[in-house]
């Protein structure tokens, strides 16, 4: 099958990544211990035109307890979103992340709110990382007024300007020409941030990457080109639709490096050595090799071109969520009873979210007409029933 070599890539320690945000206290004092804890990564990491980072990630008892909550809120976010997508609360389009929630958590992990992110229709998580709320995520796919695009963007269209997250985008790679735009914007203003612009494996071999990574190499911009391959494009395997699905490789004279993206220390130490190079020497490709175990979205079934083996497989091998708990328990870090009790207040947390994002008033119909234009710029509508339109622009 098409990723029968995924479930090789993890027997060894594992690695985790840093806070997102938390609104519930651990369990144990010790969650706000720093003290240094040394991680090897998962696998090597595999590098094209570069040198690789070491394996060896620094990590401490509060990062590791912090990641596995996010990483468990997470988790459990996407579930219950599939939930309310069958009970018919959330409508259209709706893709979940589930599975791939090491990648998001191990970005933010490495960099600061100040650098960007630009990534497609698969940005839940990618949100709640970027200190979204639950309620902002839950009424937004309600299309309820307190969502984070006030309703009107729903599941595909997240945004959160003021921690540079610019969605949440649609069109099939066309958020990495903006991502990099995003990165051109950094370098003018010379203010040492980076954009890391995501994409799927779907999305690689679409032209407009090619071309927007030509110009971020010519004026060596520091955009990070993330592709996250979970290894179907809907529901064509990579090795059906890629000649070459060594998506690291495909910058040619870009730099590269292939990730095991179910691995959050992996992805953590990746994101700080590419945010490094991107600052001195312009964009480098990340490839993060992780999975999804939902289909493509909710109107996918996502068994009808790979097995419940495959599916299981991963999960039992490389799971996320599982590879940290493993590694806070060896590390006596917290026991299996205190683990499942921060399961149960996150699992009570996303319900009662979700009572309350049922409870926000879908958007005014008036409100179709507004979010349109920029205001000041010449054209200007009034009113949902149109009787007064005006353009003003020559």
């Amino acid at each position: 099958m098409a990723l029968s070599y995924l479930r090789s890539s993890s027997s060894r320690s594992v690695n985790l990544l840093k806070p997102l945000s938390s609104s519930l206290p651990l369990r144990r004092p010790i969650s706000t211990d720093t003290t240094p804890i040394t991680v090897e990564t998962s696998v090597p990491f595999t590098s094209h035109q570069c040198d690789a980072p070491s394996r060896s990630v620094e990590t401490n008892p509060k990062e590791l307890l912090t990641f596995f909550r996010d990483m468990a809120l997470m988790r459990r976010m996407e579930i219950a979103a599939d939930s309310l997508y069958k009970a018919k609360f959330i409508r259209g389009f709706c893709h979940l992340y589930d599975g791939q929630e090491a990648v998001a958590v191990g970005m933010e992990a490495a960099i600061t709110k100040k650098d960007c992110i630009i990534t497609a229709y698969r940005d839940h998580c990618t949100f709640i990382g970027r200190g979204g709320t639950l309620l902002e995520v839950f009424a937004e796919l309600m299309g309820r007024q307190a969502g984070c695009s006030k309703g009107k963007g729903g599941s595909m269209h997240f945004y959160k300007k003021d921690s540079n997250f610019y969605g949440g985008h649609g069109i099939v790679g066309a958020q990495v020409p903006l991502g990099c735009g995003l990165a051109f914007a950094q370098k003018y203003s010379k203010d040492e941030t980076v954009t890391f612009a995501l994409y799927g494996d779907g999305a690689a071999n679409q032209g407009q990457l090619f071309e927007a990574l030509n110009i971020s190499a010519l004026w060596d911009l520091p955009a990070i080109l993330v592709c996250e391959n979970n290894h179907y494009g809907m529901g064509t395997a990579e090795w059906r639709a890629a000649k070459s699905p060594a998506y690291y490789k495909r910058g040619d004279y870009v730099p590269g490096l292939k990730v095991d993206g179910m691995d959050a220390l992996a992805v953590k130490q990746a994101c700080k050595f590419a945010k490094e190079h991107a600052l001195k020497n312009g964009p480098i490709i990340l490839e993060m090799d992780t999975y999804r175990y939902h289909g493509h979205s909710m109107s996918d079934p996502g068994s009808t071109y790979r097995t419940r083996d495959e599916i299981s497989g991963v999960r039992q091998e490389r799971d996320p969520i599982e590879r940290i708990r493993k590694l806070i328990l060896s590390h006596d870090l917290a026991t299996e009873e205190e683990l499942k009790d921060i399961e149960k207040e996150v699992r009570k947390e996303v319900d009662d979210t979700i009572t309350q994002a049922k409870e926000s008033p879908m958007p005014e119909p008036s409100k179709l007409f507004t979010n349109v234009y920029a205001k000041g710029l010449g054209v200007e509508s009034f009113g949902a029933d149109r009787k007064e339109v005006r353009a003003t622009l020559p």
